[in-house]
């Protein structure tokens, strides 16, 4: 797992290589070889049909038997015990667990009980730091090169792109806090957070920032000197006597966010400030210039991704709040809109084992994990309370802005998220979250996660 710090007061920063084991599918038979040393075992149940205790201070305000919804329900916290039955929950227990809980927290908060009986386990993982390297000032992206995952850029608060290979720096940083990038890629002019690495092409390396340019730098192409500026910019350019209206098709601010196209090793997308969404191909006679363009938005567009399995689809996120679809044989009208974030949203991200599995995280602190074959389904009014058909989940597990998120590669429905005040959760949904009632084996209940 690549990591990069946002510190204050001086503190130093770092390009940090961490690992976590994540506990195996038979969680029940495993959780028993866990030390205290690597992850706190965690007993919990089946969420099916729940009560919800909810209080503030040392009073249970009010108690509620219902139908587990998992798009209203951002927990707190896991309470924490050992092989408790339901049937063992009772008032007095809880008022127990209630008041271990409000020696440290004194706002509402809701526990929740299943009906189901089937005791699964939890594993609270520790996080392992490997590694360290010295970066100076804060770390805004990190992404490793597809092709060798040694190698990893990240856009700094300067105007300079870094390049690490961490097989060349040692697991512990040098104490004089000196930052010895293996390669600095220069071109841009200010800092920025778009950065995309080419699966096609190895070296190829995208990146967009606050001075209204994108940079493609091929870092394969370097000798042995220690910067490399771009082979190509595109930026905006206003020939003398041309309004600068006349050139809306290509970004007037920051570019806020850059991809790689994911078929099509010749295309790459970009958005920014001036709420467009911009297609570029290389193989055009003028590849600086975008081959489409569309008003994505009503503000400033965040974030793009394009959908690994369909060729045509990339979805956008923007401060207007929405989460936006465009086929890009038709890019002039957006397929759907999702809108169920309260604030800017500034990552999408599209699942990498499941072709409709869609998340987006905003300022609110809310990660959304969207469902697209749910779209225009029908609903009874109670579930339409939580949220449209698509909406499929809501992770509310963090208490401050979602700095980024990732899906695993390899493990299905399982992400990464982090957050402006330094917590990183690693995080599955529970299998009957995604999986219809009908779906599930009926001898055997859903995993919790």
């Amino acid at each position: 797992m690549v990591l990069g710090t946002h510190t204050s007061d001086n503190e130093p920063n770092y390009l940090m290589l961490a690992q976590v084991q994540l506990p195996l599918d038979d969680a029940e038979a495993d959780a028993r070889h866990y030390d205290d040393d690597h992850a706190d075992i965690v007993s919990c149940v089946v969420i099916e049909r729940v009560l919800v205790v909810y209080w503030r201070g040392n009073t249970i305000s009010h108690v509620s038997d219902r139908k587990c919804s998992y798009k209203s329900f951002a927990l707190s916290f896991f309470v924490h015990f050992h092989y408790i039955t339901f049937e063992a929950l009772t008032l007095s227990v809880i008022g127990l667990v209630l008041g271990d809980v409000n020696a440290k927290q004194h706002f509402l908060h809701r526990l929740i009980l299943s009906r189901n009986h089937c005791i699964l386990f939890l594993m609270r993982l520790k996080v392992q730091i490997v590694q360290q390297i010295n970066h100076d000032g804060e770390v805004n992206r990190a992404r490793y090169m597809p092709q060798n995952s040694f190698i990893i850029a990240t856009k700094t608060v300067s105007a300079e792109v870094y390049v690490f290979d961490y097989s060349k720096h040692p697991s512990k940083p040098p104490l004089d806090g000196a930052c010895n990038p293996d390669l600095r890629l220069k071109g841009h002019n200010s800092e920025g957070y778009g950065l995309s690495w080419s699966i096609f092409k190895e070296g190829h390396l995208l990146s967009g920032s606050d001075d209204a340019q994108i940079c493609l730098w091929d870092i394969t192409a370097n000798g042995k000197n220690k910067t490399l500026d771009a082979y190509q910019i595109f930026k905006l350019l206003v020939p003398h006597g041309m309004a600068h209206s006349q050139l809306s098709i290509f970004h007037d601010g920051v570019v806020e966010d850059v991809a790689w196209h994911l078929r099509h090793e010749y295309l790459f997308g970009s958005v920014g400030d001036d709420h467009h969404l911009l297609i570029w191909d290389m193989r055009t006679p003028a590849p600086t210039k975008p081959v489409q363009s569309v008003v994505a938005h009503q503000g400033e567009v965040n974030c793009l991704a394009f959908n690994p399995f369909n060729e045509w689809v990339v979805a956008t996120g923007s401060t207007d709040k929405t989460v936006k679809l465009f086929d890009l044989r038709k890019i002039d009208t957006s397929l759907h809109t999702f809108d169920c974030h309260k604030e800017e949203v500034f990552q999408v991200g599209w699942s990498p084992k499941n072709e409709t599995i869609l998340a987006s995280c905003c300022l609110g602190r809310r990660l959304m994990v969207w469902d697209l074959s749910r779209i225009d389904q029908e609903q009874t009014p109670e579930d339409a309370e939580d949220g449209p058909p698509e909406l499929l989940f809501i992770h509310g597990g963090h208490t401050s802005k979602i700095s980024d998120f990732s899906w695993n590669p390899c493990e299905d429905w399982v992400l990464a998220s982090v957050a402006e005040d330094n917590i990183l959760q690693i995080w599955q949904m529970a299998e009957n979250i995604y999986h219809d009632e009908d779906d599930l084996p009926s001898d055997e209940p859903a995993k919790a996660s």
